[in-house]
């Protein structure tokens, strides 16, 4: 007779500053790696707990995916231009550590990031702009009814090669009075 095997437990729960380290190593390997990141220089601990009191004090999300106790990915939304015109407007972020990809985890991570925004009554549009190649990214935000409103071409440049940016939207209904 064989043993029953548990199935890991995914918990999409509020990050706190205890989870910064996990969160780093997975931007840091996202900028090192992929294309999501258009930075090109790893950041430090510094910077993420500097991202992370200005968006919670800003009262925006900042969610990780919890397997096991284990950071698996994280997710937020930030302020899509400084302008005040665009306060109603954010723009989202998704990223998963690469031993937790294909598991559900941008899946889940996307789901509460959603609803979070729909629950502020304070997000009209949230955007993902995402390299065009990263079809995997593009195919999620379809899911959640994202629709594409625009492609700038070649606007990055990493890894020796111009990107290409594809511009998401989801519309959520609010009353801005």
């Amino acid at each position: 007779m064989t043993e029953l095997q548990a199935r890991p437990v995914l918990v999409v729960r509020d990050a706190h500053e205890g989870d910064l380290p996990s969160v780093l190593e997975i931007h840091n390997a996202n900028i090192a790696t992929s294309t999501a990141i258009w930075d090109e220089e790893q950041v430090g601990l510094d910077e993420r707990q500097a991202w992370f009191r200005t968006r919670t004090a800003a009262g925006m999300p900042i969610l990780v995916a919890d397997i096991d106790g284990e950071v698996a990915g994280y997710a937020s939304y930030g302020p899509w231009r400084p302008k005040s015109g665009y306060r109603f407007s954010v723009e989202n972020s998704v990223y998963v550590a690469d031993r937790f990809q294909r598991r559900g985890v941008a899946t889940a991570l996307l789901t509460e990031l959603v609803a979070r925004a729909r629950a502020s009554g304070t997000v009209h549009a949230m955007i993902a702009a995402i390299e065009s190649s990263n079809t995997g990214s593009i195919s999620l935000h379809e899911r959640f009814d994202f629709h594409t409103v625009g492609k700038l071409p070649q606007v990055g440049w990493k890894f020796e090669r111009w990107m290409d940016l594809t511009l998401m939207q989801l519309t959520l209904p609010i009353d801005p009075h």
